[in-house]
């Protein structure tokens, strides 16, 4: 039996465990939050301290790139880190990232570091506008990101970020990332898998809509030979370039036929629940495999398959459970606003099927808490009729 310690112990490192279990993996979390080793589902099971995890360990994984660099160091020292703490920080901080992207030529948005108001004036000149500043530390679900649409606000948004750089509480000294703005026709993301072999699985392109920042709806259906191929060959690129070894999940900017990459995840991403219902493998398990040296597990779309993410709300009408292929992942935490409390998975024999499935939720779903679902499921009805 293989022991896994996850770093991090929210809903990542529980499906991680769930999907674990059968592969008689024994997985535990480190809870950075109280420094303890803790079980993934039952977190009041407590196992010791760090170090105690890290020998009692085979393997070291994270749900999560904002660790501490102590944490990482310590880890790494003991040879089970994997993916690398390389892999990991790069994924935290939006200005080692965009050099990895530079040093791969992969294509990304137009961008300029930004460490001082000099740096922040010669953005706006050499950028053109509208441009989005981005946080390059702990800057997630929308946090962190100000949008400048006139150069009369430019004063005023200088002011926010400094402040906002002056209060960090980061082990490594905050930045902020200054991109063009780009004109895109959708965003997309990719997951996929790359063991110590340097065997690549990757899963379908995925369609992903946002609703105040915060991704609400992954869709999976099948996609264009070519985009799937130019997303693979990104893929291959960065994890190669940093011999990745685990889950990577990479969003893009679809702009006509091409991709622009917005940024890397160094883990099981939240635009990858579908897999847990539309595949064979999910992206839970074959990480796991991975990192276990275990063979990778099929990674084709078996079914069209939408998740939508559960937004501060911690109960469904008990109808969705009536519905055939809809599946429900609740994360055991307790009820606030905005936060993500589970998902729903969708599938259908085909698209058609899908997009009736999601029209009959929106008239399931409260509207108010699930705002965007309607739309969606209209927009689709167009798109598949």
């Amino acid at each position: 039996m293989n022991k896994v310690l996850v770093l991090g112990a929210g809903q990542l490192a529980r499906m991680m465990d769930l999907a674990g279990t059968p592969l008689n993996l024994n997985t535990k979390a480190f809870d950075v939050r109280i420094d303890e080793v803790v079980h993934p589902l039952v977190n009041e099971y407590k196992f010791g301290d760090l170090q105690s995890g890290i020998e009692q360990a085979d393997v070291i994984t994270s749900e999560f790139e904002h660790i501490s660099h102590d944490v990482l160091e310590q880890c790494e020292a003991s040879g089970k880190l994997l993916p690398t703490s390389t892999a990991i920080k790069i994924g935290g901080d939006r200005r080692l990232e965009k050099s990895l992207l530079e040093s791969c030529n992969v294509a990304n948005a137009k961008h300029k570091v930004i460490a001082n108001h000099e740096d922040f004036t010669n953005a706006i000149e050499q950028l053109q506008l509208p441009i989005i500043f981005k946080s390059a530390l702990e800057g997630y679900d929308g946090k962190g990101q100000w949008r400048l649409k006139d150069i009369s606000q430019a004063e005023s948004i200088w002011t926010d970020m400094e402040e906002f750089v002056a209060g960090a509480k980061t082990s490594v000294p905050q930045g902020i990332i200054a991109e063009q703005m780009v004109p895109f026709d959708r965003e997309v993301s990719i997951v996929g898998a790359r063991n110590s072999k340097g065997e690549i699985a990757v899963y379908p392109i995925t369609e992903n809509h946002h609703t105040n920042g915060v991704l609400s709806v992954s869709l999976a259906m099948p996609v264009p030979t070519k985009l799937q191929e130019q997303a693979f060959e990104v893929f291959s690129k960065l994890a190669e370039k940093l011999d990745y070894v685990g889950v990577l999940a990479i969003e893009f900017f679809q702009v006509g036929d091409t991709l622009l990459v917005n940024e890397i995840a160094p883990r099981v991403h939240n635009s990858g629940h579908w897999t847990q219902q539309g595949c064979d493998t999910c992206q839970f398990e074959n990480h796991l495999r991975a990192i276990c040296g275990l063979p990778l597990g099929n990674t084709e779309l078996i079914r069209p398959t939408a998740m939508i993410n559960i937004l501060g709300q911690d109960s469904v009408p008990e109808a969705v459970l009536a519905m055939p292929g809809v599946a429900i992942h609740w994360y055991n935490k307790e009820k606030r606003n905005g936060r993500k409390m589970g998902h729903i998975n969708v599938c259908g024999n085909n698209e058609q099927e899908l997009a009736d499935k999601l029209s009959q939720l929106a008239e399931i779903l409260d509207p108010l808490a699930f705002e965007d679902i309607k739309e969606f499921a209209t927009m689709l009805q167009a798109r598949v009729n």
